[in-house]
């Protein structure tokens, strides 16, 4: 469970030696001592990082709560009938990867920040303060409310300063999947990491339109870091270029599996805060999109899917039946998007005979290796030494090998022995006999090959006049053309 810590004097204390910047100091707090120590507690996730289990609601209204991959549920605390929440916008170290720790920014201790979860009907009352070094906002994506509550600075509210603190309020009207992050630099701030999910729950599930209950409900964000190798800090001004391509500000093998019960419903709701859309892939199983930001949708106007495409900016929420054995992939089926940091211009030498070029190199540069004559898996077999704290380009050891996989790649682990409400990673898949690919002895005779490239489907009129020419493409490199 979450670990509470007091927001007592010592905690402004160092708050406040915390707002000097460059040597210049911030403003002062934005409420005064007696209001800041009536605050609520400065809530952190007790193991960073981890899979927390779900936060049965202690006070206000039941609901059945989701389970945030790699995340936890931010407490709350009961206030006149209002639930009260404070969240801390503060520079976070974020492990994405085993051994890859990334300098961001987020909330309440990491990025993304914790899940909010309210019922349909509550009003909510959230406090901010601001540790970052610039003024922030908090704007809550796709919810209905009082326009000067919806978080834009400049526009519906002043920004908030380094060292305040701002309180916004509202009632939770619609239940469904929303997502939380700042409206002010915002290119910068989420760029930073700064980003997490908000579940209405629905008040009356039973009478709620294209709404059913699970047995698994999990909740997850994409976002993607521009990370140089060797480094700790995202680039901020990268546009679409991006090397790290994130759920839930991990990468592969830094993502937890999914792990439910042989016949359980499942939902996993999926928000896109990237700047690319994301074709989401699940193996083994058929699903239906239950519902979209704008709410759950129509039973009727549902079909079957084994991929799903979010935007940027939505929500999808999947639902399906875990009624196959095994260890799934569920990744993003945008190939770039399941391998860690690399770099946009290596060459392609699929073909190229390195040994006589390898060889000289060699003797120039001691530690030279030729790579990517025969692909690129044999980079997870090189002992090539990386930069340090750099998440390694494809990696990830199954039961058979390496997976070769990166960034948004996870496994559904269903189990028929898996224990209802138990989220613990069961272990690898013992398949039945006879029931996994194996190697069989080969022909004698090698198949016939086809020699030809083919032809057109009929000639053209001017082939005499214009022979054929021969052409290059070339990927575009810089921004200019955006």
């Amino acid at each position: 469970m979450p670990k509470r810590t007091e927001f007592d004097s010592n905690s402004r204390r160092r708050f406040m030696s915390q707002a000097a910047i460059g040597g210049t100091a911030l403003a002062a707090a934005a409420v005064s001592r007696g209001a800041l120590a009536a605050l609520p507690e400065v809530a952190l996730q007790e193991v960073p990082g981890s899979t927390t289990a779900p936060l049965q609601p202690p006070t206000g209204r039941p609901y059945d709560p989701v389970v945030t991959l790699n995340g936890w549920t931010l407490p709350w605390r009961m206030n006149g009938g209002v639930k009260e929440f404070h969240l801390v916008a503060e520079p976070v170290v974020r492990e994405m990867a085993p051994g890859f720790k990334a300098h961001l920014w987020g909330y309440n201790g990491q990025s993304p920040g914790p899940t909010i979860e309210v019922v349909e009907g509550d009003r909510v009352r959230l406090f901010v303060t601001n540790r970052l070094p610039e003024h922030t906002s908090v704007h809550w994506h796709g919810q209905r409310l009082p326009n000067g509550m919806d978080g834009v600075s400049g526009l519906t509210q002043p920004a908030i300063q380094p060292g305040k603190t701002f309180v916004y309020e509202f009632v939770a009207r619609r239940p469904g999947t929303f997502m939380y992050h700042p409206h002010a630099d915002e290119m910068v701030q989420m760029a930073m990491g700064m980003m997490g999910t908000w579940i209405t729950h629905p008040r009356e599930p039973r009478r709620t339109p294209g709404y059913a209950p699970v047995q698994r409900d999990f909740c997850l964000l994409m976002n993607a870091f521009d990370i140089d190798p060797g480094s700790a800090t995202p680039k901020i001004m990268t546009m679409l270029d991006f090397n790290l391509w994130a759920w839930n500000s991990r990468v592969f093998p830094g993502i937890d599996s999914l792990n439910v019960r042989l016949g359980d419903r499942v939902r996993i709701r999926i928000g896109n805060l990237t700047m690319t859309n994301h074709p989401i892939h699940l193996h083994g199983h058929e699903f239906v999109v239950a519902g979209t930001d704008g709410g759950w949708t129509p039973p009727a106007s549902r079909w079957p899917e084994v991929t799903a495409d979010v935007a940027v900016g939505q929500m999808r929420a999947i639902e399906f039946v875990a009624d196959e054995e095994g260890d799934w992939a569920f990744h993003c089926h945008k190939s770039h998007h399941t391998m860690n940091a690399m770099g946009h211009d290596v060459p392609t030498m699929i073909g190229v005979d390195h040994r006589g070029i390898a060889a000289q190199l060699g003797r120039l540069v001691p530690d030279y290796m030729a790579m990517g004559e025969r692909g690129m898996a044999d980079m997870t077999e090189m002992s090539m030494p990386l930069p340090d704290n750099t998440a390694p380009m494809m990696t990830g050891q199954g039961p058979f090998g390496s997976v070769e996989m990166g960034g948004m790649f996870s496994v559904l682990k269903v189990r028929r022995g898996q224990p209802h409400g138990d989220y613990r990673d069961p272990g690898w898949y013992a398949h039945p006999p006879g029931t996994s690919a194996r190697e069989v002895d080969a022909p004698a005779a090698a198949p016939p090959r086809q020699g030809s490239a083919g032809q057109s489907a009929m000639p053209r009129a001017d082939a005499a006049a214009n022979p054929a020419t021969e052409v290059r493409a070339r990927k575009p490199a810089g921004h200019g053309a955006h």
